[in-house]
């Protein structure tokens, strides 16, 4: 299950309806071990594309330098949907390299008529995709 707060789900959504038609992308780092996602940090999306989302490699690399230095980890790596549900496609899943992540998709198309976005998460590992449930909490 994920546990995150309702601010930093806030700020996903936002980030996705923000940067739509094109997918948005980001991540939520946490301290190292945790699993508890508490730093919110937007990616841009170097492909620039209304079907695809690529992380720049030089906003990467320093991503990962300053996880490095501050004994964090990725807790949760997100992107939209800008047409299609949120679900991961096979290029999401081929994508997957961070076994211990929580891999967040939100769709800013109404897919199911349950209204403008869908907030979904799952767990990727070796090509097997496994959905699970999302507890949004005031604070942790």
């Amino acid at each position: 299950m994920l546990t995150i707060t309702r601010a930093l789900y806030d700020r996903i959504v936002a980030h996705a309806r923000e940067d739509h038609p094109d997918e948005a992308c980001g991540v939520v780092a946490g301290p190292e071990g945790s699993g508890r996602p508490e730093r919110f940090i937007p990616m841009l999306n170097a492909a620039r594309s209304p079907t695809f989302y690529e992380f720049d490699s030089g906003d990467l690399l320093k991503l990962y330098r300053e996880l490095d230095d501050n004994d964090e980890e990725l807790v949760v790596i997100y992107h939209s949907h800008t047409a299609t549900e949120a679900y991961p496609s096979r290029t999401d899943v081929s994508y997957a390299g961070e076994p211990g992540a929580h891999y967040v998709l939100v769709s800013t198309a109404d897919t199911d008529g349950a209204g403008p976005f869908q907030f979904r998460s799952f767990r990727i590992v070796d090509g097997e995709i496994t959905e699970e449930d999302v507890r949004v909490v005031d604070a942790y």
